[in-house]
């Protein structure tokens, strides 16, 4: 019987699997996909998480990932606000790094369980039934880091599952002539666009969209050309970029809603356990420093053996209490930033007021990136 199940091999799901696994403790993770994959993602990193890669062994010149450390952010009219990221980050694609994670855990010991459909979860009896087609797993602990919207957070009856969100996201992969070392916002009536370079000579194109627009338009397509195409930064791209997936990701209904880090006794990580809005353009490097809190909150309280109601309650309490401290100003600040765009007159309006102070534009930024942790 594995001490901690993980259902879901993303970014969060792998990297509590290695930084468990390392401290001694038996881990099954549970993916209903195979390795590599591509994910709906804006695959960028903050430079945030270099100590905890450095930490773990993960070198990212072997991952040939571009650093980044400058932002634009455009309008639709063409205005368009420039800055240094003082912190900076680097790109990376989900397609390598998840495998390489995946990759890395397996090596490491990890019982990874791919092509696996986790059907339902339940509490009984002071532990958990996972149940999977062909069998039914019990564990003391589980940690649920299954993405920003999953049929098991209608299970669980999460409140955010039946506040319709009226957002879908799309991600294309490309190779055309853009900075290496840009990341740029590019907004829209209802929406924004990040556009940067991942591994290789690939670049990450992923936007957002309302689902009232598309079902205007009928198709993507449509929707492109009759939307986001309105920026003249993005019309660009999509004149001249070449397009590398077959068809690109897409995931409808993301929600912005708050989340509790811990449902049912399940320990929530990443996507699972809270959204940042995109237009941070971090959600990634929160996965991971929400694994690496988890892991280390789970390190501290669990003892193979000796895990009673007690150590269970000031597990979920610690761990609720230090998420929040971490990520609830992150978030909040997302969402207000959000706010500010969207619309074609407010987002020129901001980016002008900002351009005219750009102290206050650092402090924003510096507001949607965390500190270095190890």
């Amino acid at each position: 019987m594995a001490d901690v199940i993980i259902v879901g091999g993303g970014l969060a799901g792998l990297f509590n699997a290695i930084l468990l696994n390392r401290a001694g403790l038996k881990v099954t993770v549970v993916e209903r996909k195979s390795y590599p994959m591509h994910r709906v993602c804006g695959e960028y990193i903050s430079n945030e998480v270099l100590p905890l890669l450095s930490s773990l062994d993960i070198n990212l010149d072997e991952l040939d990932v571009a650093r980044i450390n400058r932002l634009e952010v455009t309008a639709a009219s063409g205005t368009k606000l420039s800055q240094t990221l003082d912190l900076g980050g680097f790109g990376l694609s989900r397609y390598t790094f998840d495998n390489f994670l995946y990759q890395k855990a397996m090596a490491e010991g990890v019982n990874v369980l791919v092509n696996t459909k986790v059907e339902d979860i339940n509490f009984v009896d002071h532990h958990f039934e996972v149940a999977i087609p062909t069998n039914t797993l019990t564990t003391p602990l589980v940690i649920g880091s299954f993405g920003k919207r999953s049929n098991l957070d209608q299970k669980l009856k999460r409140p955010f599952f039946y506040k319709r969100s009226p957002y879908l996201a799309v991600k294309f992969h490309l190779r055309m002539d853009f900075p290496t070392d840009l990341i740029q916002l590019n907004n829209y009536k209802d929406g924004y666009c990040g556009v940067s370079k991942t591994d290789g000579d690939r670049y990450c194109m992923c936007y957002m969209a309302h689902r009232d627009d598309l079902r205007k338009y009928g198709t993507l397509q449509a929707l492109e050309e009759n939307v986001i195409r309105k920026n003249p930064y993005l019309d660009e791209i999509f004149r001249n970029a070449e397009f590398l997936l077959d068809k690109p990701e897409v995931i409808n209904e993301i929600s912005f809603e708050k989340k509790a880090p811990v449902e049912n006794h399940i320990l929530m990580s990443g996507d699972t356990a809270g959204m940042i809005a995109p237009l941070c353009g971090n959600g990634m490097t929160m996965a991971i420093h929400s694994a690496k809190i988890l892991s280390e909150k789970i390190i501290t309280h669990y003892k193979p053996g000796s895990f009673n109601a007690d150590k269970r309650l000031a597990l979920e309490q610690d761990y609720t209490q230090t998420w929040n401290k971490q990520f609830a100003q992150r978030l909040w600040v997302g969402r207000q930033l959000q706010r500010l765009f969207g619309n074609d007159n407010m987002t020129a309006l901001s980016l002008n007021t900002l351009k005219r102070l750009p102290s206050v534009a650092q402090y924003l930024i510096s507001k949607t990136h965390g500190q270095p942790f190890v």
